[in-house]
């Protein structure tokens, strides 16, 4: 089963993903394999930021999937809800508390106000919603909790999961 472990930039999926790994869960970094694997068509250079193959990323989840079918695999990035995937789990901030953690990340100040505007409006739960269906997105508020704190919370909802 494949699991998109998503949010916006700042929201914690890297912490939690660290916790989640120590756990014993199988996590893989996306923007790490989109490095690794070269799939960064070009860069958008007014908003700093990568235009993924996103193709060529499906088609290695595909793969993961027929690879490791019996396994549950968590995939962490911003975009793996946009994948082919089982599941989404989307977390969520404050936007406060993202603006502050994305200034604390000393992120540029457009960044950080087109990261705090998709959160206000749920941009990724809205986009997760239409891929699976309501039924198969969990959402997690991290605005007060610790990374440690969401992996609790995420395991207990992976243990629900029967697909």
């Amino acid at each position: 089963m494949l699991i998109a472990l998503t949010g916006t930039p700042g929201t914690g999926k890297s912490s939690v993903a660290r916790f989640l790994r120590k756990k014993g869960y199988r996590v893989i970094s996306l923007n790490r394999i989109i490095v690794r694997e070269k799939m960064v068509k070009s860069c958008d250079e007014k908003r700093k930021s990568w235009i993924v193959d996103m193709k060529r990323l499906e088609k290695y989840v595909e793969n993961l999937k027929k690879k490791y079918p019996e396994k549950t695999i968590i995939l962490d990035s911003h975009i793996s809800h946009l994948l082919p995937v089982d599941f989404v789990i989307v977390l969520h901030c404050s936007p406060d508390e993202l603006e502050k953690r994305l200034k604390k990340k000393r992120w540029r100040k457009e960044k950080i106000r087109e990261n705090v505007e998709a959160e206000m409006i749920e941009v990724i739960a809205v986009e997760a919603e239409e891929m699976l269906g309501k039924e198969r997105v969990v959402e997690i508020d991290t605005t007060s909790k610790t990374p440690e704190e969401v992996c609790k919370e995420i395991i207990e909802v992976l243990g629900k999961l029967h697909y």
